[in-house]
Parts: structure tokens; sequence; C-alpha cells
């Protein structure tokens, strides 16, 4: 994460979006929140400047954008490019999806969240140091 602190404006900001949650993103928030998704904490609407993030899993380092119409102009996919390259460069992985993915698909954008879990995220019950090797 940057280290940059959000401003008070900022996180006023955010904390106004969380108030007006898109019908996608309060759809998708409705199975993330209290860690409903393989046991993880994820935050809505998390400043991290100079951007906000849609959800954000602080322990995975996990960012899932929901992407309206405004995402798929040219401009628009210039931007995400940005903000993509911005939040790798801190350290942090992306997965967009579109609304149209959450209204039509959800089972599988959840799936697919899910997925990269799997492949990605630490054991939750690594091996004592000692057992990490076979004899």
């Amino acid at each position: 994460m940057p280290t940059e602190r959000p401003s008070p404006e900022q996180r006023q900001f955010a904390r106004n979006l969380r108030g007006q949650l898109t019908d996608c993103e309060r759809l998708l928030w409705r199975q993330l929140r209290n860690r409903g998704l393989a046991g993880f904490k994820f935050r809505r609407q998390h400043p991290c400047p100079p951007y906000v993030l849609d959800f954000y899993c602080a322990e995975l380092r996990l960012v899932v954008e929901l992407d309206g119409g405004q995402h798929f102009d040219k401009a628009g996919l210039a931007k995400d490019r940005l903000r993509t390259a911005y939040l790798q460069h801190h350290g942090m992985e992306v997965l967009r999806f579109s609304n149209l993915d959450v209204i039509r698909n959800l089972e599988g954008v959840l799936t697919e969240i899910l997925s990269w879990i799997e492949t990605r995220a630490p054991h939750p019950n690594p091996l004592p140091k000692g057992e990490r090797e076979l004899d």
C-alpha cells in the first residue's frame, strides 16, 4: 500500500461513496462483507491515495474493481491501465469485473475471486518450520 495516508478530505469522500454504492457494488458487497468469502475481510470504498478502491482485502493485498460503462471508452480504459499499474507497483493485485458481470453472473464473479484467493493466498495453517520438508 502506498505510504501516503489519506487526507481527511479523501477519507470523507470515501465515506460518502460508501453511502452511495451502486446496485452492482451493493450486490457484491453483500457477499464479501463480514468475511463472507473464504473468511477474508474486505473493505468497501477504501481510500488509497490518490484513488478510492471499490473493494480491498489488506491481508491479500487484493483490489476488486467494478467497472461501469464509463470505463470502456478509450479514456476510461487508459485511466484504468494507469490505476492498475500504480496499484501493482505498490504490491497489490487487481481483479476487474464489469457491472454486467455482477448482474448476470454474480456466482461466476465470486468463483473467480475465490479461485484467485485459493491460488495465491498463504495457507491458513502452515506447517511448523521443522515439518516443511519431507524426509
